[in-house]
């Protein structure tokens, strides 16, 4: 069951960039590109060397890979819906959430190992962001430990929730979706399509990138964002007392329909507009926690 639950984590990661891609397409009226280009972008990638620069040290190299491991390691800690995860023990959620952020050091370090002022202000960019979009997920991770009683993901959507707490969950699946906006650098937070040095995020961070090391760093992107966005299901699912069968297609339809439909039907936000969209999503993850205390708090009116 556990070699099942990786693989539909796997196929998710791979689907959920297609569906937005073909998402995108239809929207403007477009044939569009083949539902697997992104595979066969990164083929190519894989198969062209890296070069690196002399003023960059063993930092640089290593950052790829490492990122590519905590994207990896975090998503063998996600269940897809009451199938047991790979990796599971008792407080795995808060392990989730900094496997994730030290992949996000990785490279923002490597950025700023290079010594371009492109960079390092992607750089200070994407630390700030996921500073700020942290609390925001770790709110939604203590919310759900508070409503179950469990702090790992395997006990916390194996058990049916009680029927009070159904609000409670649709409301932390719908925080997570809007965190994979800023997690894996889309429309309205950053654009992944942007050439433009000045406005670009978590891309200009890979610009002295190429060959096999930007190809860990896609791959790594489509496995964060598989992960987020099947926590989401997950949340979703287990609201509606549906079958695990229903979580990994939920959360392809989930990220690639609402993705696609953003990123067809709104601009990208002024730079100083994206702290005012993160903290909003960390102020609804608060009310959300509050909320969910609240009902467990079970309190009777007189």
């Amino acid at each position: 069951m556990k070699a099942l639950n990786l693989l539909l984590l796997l196929l998710a990661a791979l689907a959920i960039p297609g569906l937005i891609n073909r998402t995108r397409a239809r929207l403007a009226g477009r044939k569009g590109i083949r539902f697997l280009q992104h595979l066969y972008d990164v083929r190519l990638l894989l198969r062209k060397g890296a070069v690196y620069s002399t003023t960059t040290s063993a930092l640089f190299r290593l950052a790829p890979s490492f990122y590519l491991g905590a994207a990896l390691t975090a998503l063998l800690f996600i269940p897809v819906g009451d199938l047991p995860p790979v990796l599971s023990f008792d407080g795995d959620l808060v392990a989730f959430a900094y496997t994730l952020a030290l992949g996000r050091v990785a490279l923002v370090l490597a950025a700023l190992d290079t010594g371009s002022p492109f960079e390092g202000m992607g750089a200070s960019r994407e630390a700030l962001y996921g500073a700020l979009a942290e609390p925001a997920l770790l709110l939604i991770l203590a919310t759900l430990a508070l409503v179950t009683g469990f702090t790992s993901f395997g006990w916390i959507f194996s058990l049916a929730p009680e029927l009070r707490f159904t609000v409670v969950l649709l409301l932390a699946a719908y925080v997570l979706v809007k965190l994979v906006f800023t997690e894996s650098g889309r429309v309205p937070v950053d654009d992944p399509r942007t050439h433009l040095e000045l406005t670009m995020i978590h891309e200009v961070m890979c610009l002295d990138y190429c060959g096999t090391d930007l190809a860990y760093i896609k791959i790594a992107g489509w496995l964060k964002t598989a992960a987020l966005s099947m926590l989401a299901a997950d949340a979703a699912v287990a609201a509606w007392g549906l079958r695990w069968w229903i979580a990994a297609p939920a959360a392809v339809l989930l990220t690639g329909l609402s993705v696609g439909i953003v990123e067809s039907t709104q601009a990208r936000n002024k730079l100083v507009r994206n702290t005012t969209f993160i903290l909003t999503v960390a102020v609804l993850a608060a009310l959300v926690f509050f909320t969910g205390y609240l009902l467990q708090l079970n309190l009777v009116i007189r």
